[in-house]
């Protein structure tokens, strides 16, 4: 009887080895699926979840429930020459890049301009837009440069280059969360200026029936690109070449001609890799 138990038992442990060695071999197999079917350690295979604003239009904002503007239709773009879905996800902006990086969002699509800071979070692709800082404030205040925001109520979206740039300047700023925020406080005088990206400070001033001007602009340094995660060589190397490939074919002009009429671009700036020739929005159109 002691023969045959443990004959049993031996014959048992060797069946679950048998399973256990099954299951691991089939684990393997499984993980190389996965690679395949989704080479780019998307959170969905096959389709890229981006974070971006609701309220910062032209570059991105919500339109008859659709994500939208010019960040979100060239990453649409971008993403269909690799073969990409995009689903978009509204956030704030100052939670963006640690979201990006802790896998929440495969992208981070924003207008977001390219810092060292903003390097140690995540990892960002080649530029493909330029950018201004803009200069609002409320109708009929003297105010006509940045030279003259010294003691001044300042007020930024926290997180922003706008927000680095203030407090480079000593200015102490009012930090909120969002664009529409900063919007407010010039409607009700709480603020005596707002340091906004260019494109959304003039949209923002137009739309304000007459209580908001433009008071100046300047030019930033730094390129926007899309953030991913650091270490996401693939994904970011992918959207890459579908940049290139909508420089090449003409979409970016369009989308610049669309969102930006008029506005020139800079002579020292190339979108992209450089290593596509960009059309001008007529010979694209």
């Amino acid at each position: 009887m002691r023969i045959r138990t443990v004959l049993t038992r031996v014959a048992a442990l060797g069946a679950a080895a048998v399973l256990a060695a099954s299951a691991l071999t089939a684990c393997g197999g499984g993980d190389a699926a996965d690679q395949a079917d989704n080479p780019y350690g998307l959170l969905r295979p096959g389709v890229i979840r981006a974070g971006t604003l609701t309220d910062a239009p032209p570059n991105v904002y919500l339109k008859d429930g659709e994500f939208t503007g010019f960040d979100n239709d060239l990453l649409r773009a971008v993403a269909g020459k690799v073969g990409l879905e995009v689903e978009f996800v509204g956030t704030d902006f100052s939670a963006l890049l640690s979201q990006v990086n802790n896998r929440k969002f495969d992208v981070g699509s924003s207008s977001i301009t390219v810092t060292e800071a903003r390097k140690k979070t995540v990892d960002f692709g080649n530029g493909y837009d330029f950018g201004y800082f803009g200069l609002d404030v409320p109708a009929g205040s003297p105010i006509t440069g940045f030279d003259q925001l010294a003691g001044k109520r300042v007020v930024v979206v926290q997180g922003t280059v706008q927000d680095d740039f203030a407090t480079r300047q000593n200015l102490d700023p009012v930090r909120v969360p969002d664009y529409n925020g900063a919007v407010n406080q010039l409607k009700a005088g709480t603020a005596d200026a707002w340091i906004a990206p260019a494109e959304i400070g003039d949209k923002s001033a137009a739309d304000s029936t007459g209580k908001i001007k433009v008071a100046a602009k300047q030019l930033s340094t730094a390129p926007t690109a899309y953030a991913v995660a650091k270490g996401n060589d693939k994904l970011r190397e992918a959207l890459n070449k579908g940049l290139d490939e909508v420089i090449a074919d003409g979409t970016w002009s369009k989308l610049q001609a669309q969102y930006y009429p008029g506005r020139p671009i800079p002579a020292d700036f190339t979108p992209g890799s450089g290593s596509v020739a960009t059309p001008s929005p007529s010979a694209a159109s």
